[in-house]
């Protein structure tokens, strides 16, 4: 990574990214997951090639805003997949 990148900048992104991939087991339960896992294999290459971006700080934070956004809109059908979850072990 060259030197002009900071490198507080690739943290945050990566950060963002791996946030999102680290939701892959949980989508999966989602009946409209599978939709969404597609798009995880670009995703992970994106991320394997991450460093190699020219990072700006509006780039990442609208990165971080999208990425809040889409943590948001699974908050609701995320918890009530673990609800049904939690319902089948308990029966």
């Amino acid at each position: 990574m060259p030197e002009s990148r900071p490198l507080h900048l690739l943290m945050r992104l990566t950060n963002c990214l791996q946030t999102i991939l680290d939701l892959e087991p949980k989508l999966q339960r989602l009946e409209y997951g599978h939709d969404l896992l597609r798009e995880f294999e670009t995703l992970k290459r994106f991320l394997n090639s991450v460093d190699r971006l020219e990072l700006h700080e509006a780039d990442v934070e609208r990165i971080e805003d999208v990425t809040a956004n889409f943590l948001d809109e699974l908050r609701v059908p995320l918890a009530i997949v673990e609800q049904d979850n939690e319902k089948d072990i308990l029966h």
